[in-house]
């Protein structure tokens, strides 16, 4: 290979060479530390050079080199691609050498000898293609099909066959995810011709393989590769169909190699099963691949094309061959005792696909497709895609004939009948598994996800509950039969009674009013709930189940009873009380508390055993997803006990100390346990203070900017913060005062978590005013910024956490504490920013028509804003004129005179608006406050003000017989509640203190007005002067309060 040439970039110590990027690359595939970290180093580097990605291929192109180094090469080649193939992507990969690339991804995979290499270059070309197709790259598909037609010659090399069929499944893989419409409609354009070359190769090889192991030959070598090569067109195949066509039913194409793969079912599965037949374990391995394909392309067809699927022939006929599948599979499915041991615990995903025997796969698939279609019939997927005539009337078509041919009254019984007597039933496989792994073998039991998909019994289970809700009346009656003969005492056989009332649980949505389900309680399930025969432990299961789905769709039951059942279940004393019985029980107690006619009083005398088993079993157990299951029930069972938690908070929490100790990363563990200790806290009230030593350096380490945990425990540190901080008593207010510097990196714009951290700054200015009002410059710092660039619930938030502080100052220090807090207003620009609103807001309003200004300031904030300036007029009018000077050099030069003028114009206008009676009072307080001074520039305003007085006086004074504010409270001690928190009492001092509480507005009103008459020389020059001006409407209506 050559690489004498050299793409040299200024400005790196080792230029981009084809020498020395293969000498670096060999390096990193080095067994070297030093070397690989330098060499990684050294291509990330590389990365945005122009060339380097052409160069990364073309030395893996050249097959002459050693294996790792070309390894290495595409895939920093296909990681690449994610990176900066995007245009818009910084440092974008040119033109040019995207054109090089392309051009040599098809010839390079269909000639790679190494199948892992071939793998991520068919990735890598998917990749491409999926950014490329249609727009940069419009013959991308037609041209892998073409190289697909040549591969597929008769005297071809097998290996460019399969490599070409390698590049085409992964192409097809990636363009039937792609959620462009333009790409999925360019894909469905190429399919048919990508369908007609693809299904020639399928079939060709399939009659090959099957004449040879058929009638032999010997070419056994060639059948093999046949085999392989005919599977892998089976998996396009199968992805092509399902994206290729909207309406498969009308392609004629599509629907003859629907019936062709129909009848491939039938003879490989004869070739798969057949006892006698001397097939090769290899090749009858590779048949069953091929059944797997076949009916996950007839599962998924069914789910994505319902009524395309329907109207394909012999449709019907596929689904009643399935259900013998299922039939006859169900007759050695299942166990008749509960002693023989299983393999182990069942994988999951694609492992479960290859690890089921074939007789359950396609009995599991079968299962699936009978549940699509009674979906397609009775729950149909909606669309929001433009219907056809055509589309309609074939979907109801589809629907007909799956109803009638398949989904008839008879099938829905014989179907319930079999589900329940033979897929409900343990297999050995479970009962060996229950006993060598429980903890695992209830989790999977659980199926809280789409593991079920891959289990006969949870899927049986799923569609015994589409056929009992959709054939309520054909059901119920054969169900009640079965069960009635089924549930009584003298019955021993649990396997069945287990299936049976497995049924009841699932149905009892439907059964409620058809089952006397209180009687059947207390006759047969508590009585059973005692047994100790062999096997019970199933029972016992069962019962749990079946009690955690009555009681949320069944009223007046005995609860009593139930609690006592659950109370049993949980005793570890108890030998058939094994560890998945405690288990289940402890998971579905929850679904017994949470029914909303759930009773504390009823629940109480088992509070203490059943509180103290579950505690124990969440010790017990290993697995973390069992521990949050658990800890959700007890989560539930704290928020439904309330405050009759509290005798057991120290058991509780003597519990979850050590439990979060053991959690170490385990987050979501620990997100649990903040929870829990969030609804405990909340519950037992004011005793929390006791566990403030526990809990506050649980918060501290959460909450923390420099721990490596806060992005995990962050949402849920702050609602315990939250919580710990509504229920502390006065008398514990220092214990949480470390907390507030955490406070301030959150009060940024943008944080997720803002809204929470200014309701726990809120919060901490009633619990510690003085503290707050201490530290004042360094919170209101950030909340400034805030003000400016905030949405309405994040301003409004901040205005009142500042109006709470200026409230505290004026309450605690007096004007002198409040004038040093209004001067950092000032000079941190708050004041400033709030006259820059309030001028926009005016100037906004002077203009009309289609064209007029329009103003950022939202109403509600407007109100706000002028609450601000309102608390520091009515505290001192000199100070809110000495405010407003100092704070107006932000407008445009303009004397003092005419910034008060538009401040009252755009007051007086907006008073209107405020609909708050005690935001309304406040700002009548402020502006009545103002004639104190005498200056003309409020007394010309009297006819505003007689307006503005007579609307707040009537809607304060409501009805005639009314003499006093009913804004004005009485004795600040009057109010204090039983059991008042710090938090209650800061509020209530505050509220009893604020003027708004306890000045009565007409006294108010008459007093400041007297003192505008005497400074204007007495009523007779007042009335020349100012009333004169008013108008005698607004001057009638006035008069009418009798305060003038």
């Amino acid at each position: 290979m050559a690489m004498s040439y050299a793409i040299e970039v200024s400005g790196e110590a080792n230029p981009l060479s084809l020498p020395i990027l293969y000498r670096t690359l060999t390096a990193a595939a080095s067994s070297d530390p030093q070397q690989i970290k330098s060499s990684a180093q050294q291509l990330q580097n590389w990365e945005k050079q122009s060339g380097y990605y052409s160069s990364l291929q073309s030395i893996f192109v050249d097959v002459s080199l050693p294996v790792e180094v070309r390894h290495l090469c595409i895939i920093q080649l296909k990681n690449g691609i994610d990176k900066y193939w995007r245009k818009t992507a910084p440092n974008a990969i040119k033109k040019e050498e995207k054109d090089l690339i392309r051009s040599r991804s098809v010839e390079s995979g269909t000639n790679e000898p190494d199948h892992r290499l071939a793998l991520q270059n068919a990735l890598m070309l998917a990749k491409v293609i999926r950014y490329e197709y249609p727009l940069e790259w419009p013959d991308a598909v037609s041209s892998i099909v073409s190289n697909l037609r040549q591969a597929s010659q008769p005297d071809g090399n097998p290996l460019r066959l399969t490599r070409a069929l390698l590049i085409l499944l992964e192409v097809i893989k990636e363009l039937s995810t792609a959620r462009i419409q333009r790409t999925r409609t360019s894909l469905q354009a190429a399919s048919l011709e990508v369908l007609q070359v693809l299904g020639k190769i399928y079939l060709d090889k399939v009659q090959t393989w099957m004449t040879f192991f058929h009638q032999g030959g010997s070419d056994e070598g060639g059948a093999i590769n046949s085999v392989e090569q005919s599977l892998l067109a089976l998996r396009v195949l199968r992805r092509l169909l399902i994206a290729g066509w909207d309406s498969p039913n009308r392609s004629n194409e599509f629907k003859e190699l629907w019936n062709l793969l129909s009848i491939h079912l039938k003879d490989m599965l004869s070739m798969a099963l057949q006892e006698s037949s001397s097939l090769h374990e290899n090749v009858r391995r590779l048949v069953g691949k091929h059944l797997r394909q076949i009916a996950k392309l007839h599962v998924n067809l069914a789910k994505a094309h319902p009524s395309g699927f329907a109207l394909l022939p012999s449709s019907v006929e596929l689904v009643s061959t399935y259900w013998n599948l299922v039939h006859q599979f169900g007759e050695t499915y299942g166990s008749r005792s509960f002693t023989a041991p299983g393999p182990g615990i069942a994988q999951s995903g694609d492992d479960i696909d290859q690890s089921i025997p074939i007789p359950e796969y396609l009995s599991l698939r079968g299962l699936l497709l009978l549940r699509a279609c009674v979906k397609m019939v009775f729950n149909p997927a909606q669309t929001f895609r433009y219907q056809q005539a055509q589309d309609k009337e074939e979907k109801a078509q589809s629907r007909q004939i799956i109803k009638e041919s398949i989904l008839t009254e008879s099938f829905a019984q014989a179907a319930m009948q079999t589900l329940v007597s033979r897929f409900f039933v343990f297999t050995q496989r479970d009962l060996g598994d229950w006993e060598d792994q429980p903890e695992e073998w209830e989790r999977r039991e659980e199926g809280e996800d789409d593991t079920w998909e891959f289990s006969i019994r949870p899927c049986a289970e799923k569609l015994f509950i589409e056929l009992v809700l959709n054939y309520k009346e054909q059901l119920v009656q054969p169900l009640l039969s079965v069960f009635q003969n089924v549930a009584n005492l003298q019955n021993k056989d649990i396997l069945q009674k287990d299936s049976v009332y497995g049924a009841i649980g699932l149905a009892a949505s439907v059964l409620e009013e058809k089952l006397d389900f209180d009687l059947f309680l207390r006759n047969t399930l508590a009585r059973e709930s005692q047994t100790d025969q062999p096997g019970c432990g199933i029972l016992k299961r069962r019962i749990a189940i079946v009690l955690g789905q009555w009681l949320p769709v069944k009223d007046k039951l005995d609860r009593p009873l139930v609690y006592q059942i659950f109370q049993h279940l949980l005793d570890k004393n108890i030998p058939s009380n094994d560890l998945v019985v405690r288990i289940t029980a402890g998971k579905q107690l929850k679904n017994v508390i949470i029914p909303f006619d759930f009773r504390f009083e009823q629940f109480e005398p088992f509070a203490t055993t059943i509180l103290h088993r579950l505690v124990a079993l969440i010790e017990d157990v290993e697995l973390n997803e069992t521990k949050l299951a658990l800890l959700n029930t007890l989560l539930v069972l704290i928020q439904s006990v309330e405050g009759k938690i509290a005798p057991f908070a120290d058991q509780i929490i003597s519990v979850l100390a050590p439990l979060w100790e053991q959690a170490g990363t385990e987050f979501l563990l620990k997100q649990s346990i903040l929870g829990i200790l969030s609804s405990l806290i909340s519950a037992v009230r004011d005793e929390s203070r006791k566990y403030h030593a526990l809990l506050i350096p649980l918060i501290d380490n959460s909450v923390d900017v420099n721990s490596e945990t806060r992005i995990y425990m962050l949402e849920d540190a702050l609602d315990l913060w939250i919580n710990i901080l509504q229920q502390t008593p006065s008398t514990a207010v220092s214990g949480v005062i470390p907390l507030v510097p955490h406070l301030l990196p959150m009060l940024e714009v943008g944080s997720d978590t803002l809204r929470k951290a200014l309701e726990i700054t809120e919060t901490y200015v009633y619990l510690a005013p003085a503290q707050m009002l201490a530290s004042a410059s360094v919170v209101l710092a950030p909340l400034t910024t805030l003000l400016k660039g905030s949405k309405r619930e994040v301003t409004g938030l901040v205005l009142s956490i500042v109006e709470l502080l200026m409230q505290s100052a004026l309450h605690l220090g007096g004007s002198e504490a409040l004038t040093s807090f209004i001067s950092q207003l000032v000079e941190l620009n708050f004041l400033q920013t709030i006259l820059v609103g309030l001028r926009g807001a005016h100037e906004a309003h002077q203009t009309t028509g289609p064209n007029r200004a329009k103003t950022w300031l939202d109403v509600l904030v407007e109100t706000d804003y002028y609450s601000i300036l309102a608390r520091i007029a009515l505290a001192s009018p000199n100070l809110f004129i000495d405010a407003v000077k100092v704070a107006a050099p932000a407008l445009p030069n303009e004397p003092f005179e005419t910034t008060i003028s538009w401040i009252l114009s755009e007051w007086f206008r907006h008073l209107d608006n405020i609909s708050h009676p005690e935001k309304k009072k406040l700002s009548c307080l402020a502006v009545t406050t103002l004639l104190q001074t005498g200056q003309p520039w409020i007394t010309v305003r009297l006819q505003e003000l007689m307006t503005v007085w007579t609307e707040v006086v009537v809607e304060l004074y409501d009805n005639d017989e009314r003499k006093d504010d009913c804004l004005v409270y009485g004795d600040v001690e009057s109010m204090k509640g039983a059991n008042e928190t710090a938090e209650q009492e800061g509020q209530r001092k505050l509220m009893f203190a604020d003027p708004v509480h306890r000045f009565d507005l007409k006294p108010f009103i008459r007093e400041h007005l007297q003192q505008a008459i005497i400074a204007c020389g007495g009523n007779e020059a007042f009335q020349e002067k100012w009333v004169v001006n008013v108008d005698k409407d607004v001057l009638s209506e006035f008069s009418k309060l009798g305060i003038f």
